[in-house]
């Protein structure tokens, strides 16, 4: 085991099950930070291997990095989420979530008959625009864009 005080790069993408390159963009991203040893090798706190586990439980809960580093920016000096922390970060999360849950259930329930291919020429789709009656309400796919 290496030093607890600095760990390398290597063994934290072993440890979090990631690669250097993830390990590398979510430093470039501004969610993780390591410094240089007088060798310039990347260096790590222990608590990296935390931060690294919270980011990856937020993204397959579907969080956004962006939203994931919102939540760590909200803790002071922007320290590792401790058990407190994490109850509190997972239940916005799980709000955002159950509004992902809803959108798509609804998604799914305004689909049914459809098969989505974008033809707009069946006279039973729920979204048929003759006309191109939507083109007032903006570009794109509208109906779908709108359900809540």
């Amino acid at each position: 085991m290496q030093k607890e005080k600095e760990l390398s790069v290597g063994f934290v993408a072993k440890r979090c099950g990631v690669k250097v390159s993830t390990l590398h963009f979510y430093e470039q991203k501004g969610l993780i930070f390591s410094w240089r040893n007088s060798g310039n090798q990347r260096r790590y706190h222990p608590e990296v291997l935390r931060r690294v586990s919270v980011i990856k439980a937020a993204q397959k809960m579907g969080v956004s990095l962006d939203r994931i580093k919102q939540a760590f920016a909200t803790l002071p000096k922007n320290r590792t989420p401790d058990r407190q922390d994490w109850q509190t970060l997972s239940n916005q999360w799980q709000q955002d979530l159950n509004q992902q849950i809803q959108y798509l259930t609804n998604l799914r329930d305004l689909l049914t008959g459809c098969i989505g291919c974008g033809c707009l020429s069946l006279k039973h789709c729920p979204i048929y625009n003759p006309e191109d009656e939507l083109a007032a309400q903006g570009s794109g796919p509208v109906i779908l864009e709108n359900i809540k």
